[in-house]
């Protein structure tokens, strides 16, 4: 058997199930990495060769030594695939995979798994509901869009690696000054009107342009909210033959499709209107969603996403067919949260349902399983009740636990 060279690509540290999944199908795998992940627990039985590239500031690299560094590793290996293991790195693949030629996902599918501009220009011509937006780039088109759509709004980062969050505003006075203060920066956002409702995300897996495996789950306080005001997070799935489920499998194959994804992991995220019911579309991104999401996918459904991602990888190389196991039918749940002490104690948390405790150093993190959604509803709110009382420490508004 051929073996293909493998470059991942990875601004942080995450993937270790992906590389290590790649290396027992007979892979070569090479990381490029930021210098100061240098000495995080990697799964170096599994890595060939690294590479370490200084950060300009987090997670952004230098894009021309990037390039330069590729050309000269390409002198003497022959690259199979370029994957990129987080979100910030899907831009910096797809300038590797463009420069050099490499199959896989170019420079203008791409912008519709990380520029949130682009990714509502494409669900609105594909007639997906999004929340109204508009670009920031005219003067009169602001003041149109203030003027036809009711406040609060927000303005969001057009891709994340911007270095201020997503801001709400109820006045077009605070809204100008804010864009006044951006200057220069003013074009890397969007603003779009300010949806209250419940947010949910989906996770999948596509093969061929096929999707071969899709879990929806429910935040439980949503992410911005996490976000601005520090706090637990929770999310829980939903089951498989649920209402909110299968809209949510519906409007996620028609955004994949729509985008022209071909293959690989997504991180799509909706939220139901509470004013008309209605689904819109937030967000999508062509990895494997962040903040343990899939530790709480595996624990419902036995299916890793990283290991099924690389699997398909391979299978594409080698051109092969692939298949996913069929997912078992459990409900779960996951919380994590910023704690005052270095690791907590678990044993006030231990369950029948509790079945993993993640290791984060200043963090709760917990991943419940049952076959009963009460219990994990139950689970979760005990627990955030407990954390919230005892435990919490409040994150300065500019942290974040990126889903």
């Amino acid at each position: 058997m051929e073996e293909k060279i493998i470059v991942c690509i990875s601004c942080y540290y995450k993937g270790y199930d992906f590389m290590d999944e790649m290396k027992k199908l007979g892979n070569k795998i090479i990381l490029v990495t930021s210098e100061s992940f240098k000495e995080k627990n990697w799964p170096w039985h599994a890595i060939d060769e690294v590479f370490y590239m200084t950060e300009l500031k987090p997670s952004v690299w230098n894009l021309e030594h990037l390039v330069q560094g590729f050309s000269h590793l390409m002198k003497t290996r022959k690259i199979h695939a370029v994957v990129a293991l987080d979100d910030y790195d899907v831009e910096k693949a797809a300038l590797i995979r463009e420069t050099f030629r490499i199959p896989g996902m170019g420079q203008t599918t791409h912008r519709y798994f990380r520029d949130k501009l682009a990714m509502r220009q494409k669900a609105k011509d594909s007639e997906i509901s999004v929340p109204e937006f508009t670009a920031v780039f005219n003067n009169d088109e602001v003041n149109n869009f203030t003027e036809k759509v009711p406040a609060p709004w927000v303005l969001k980062p057009r891709s994340e690696a911007s270095a201020s969050g997503i801001k709400k505003f109820s006045s077009k006075d605070e809204l100008w000054a804010e864009l006044d203060a951006l200057g220069e920066e003013r074009h890397l956002f969007l603003l779009e009107s300010f949806k209250p409702g419940d947010v949910y995300h989906v996770d999948s897996l596509t093969f061929n342009k096929e999707i071969v495996f899709t879990s929806a789950s429910k935040y439980l306080a949503p992410p911005m909210q996490v976000s601005h005001e520090g706090g637990v997070f929770r999310s829980k799935t939903l089951g498989r033959y649920s209402e909110e489920f299968k809209a949510l499998d519906e409007v996620n194959a028609k955004v994949l499709s729509s985008f022209g994804l071909l293959n690989g992991a997504t991180h799509t995220e909706f939220i139901r209107g509470k004013a008309d019911g209605k689904w819109y579309f937030l967000e999508t991104s062509s990895r494997v969603g962040g903040a343990h999401i899939p530790d709480l996918v595996e624990a419902s459904s036995n299916i890793n996403i990283w290991r099924e991602w690389a699997k398909i990888e391979d299978a594409l190389l080698r051109g092969n067919s692939y298949q996913t196991s069929k997912p078992t039918g459990y409900y779960s749940g996951l919380i994590v949260a910023l704690i005052k002490d270095k690791h907590p104690d678990y044993s006030v948390f231990e369950s029948e349902e509790a079945i993993k405790f993640l290791p984060i150093d200043h963090h709760v993190g917990i991943v419940y399983k049952s076959s009963d959604p009460d219990i994990i509803q139950e689970r979760l709110d005990s627990a955030a009740e407990k954390i919230q009382a005892e435990m919490l420490n409040i994150l300065p508004p500019k942290s974040k636990l990126t889903s």
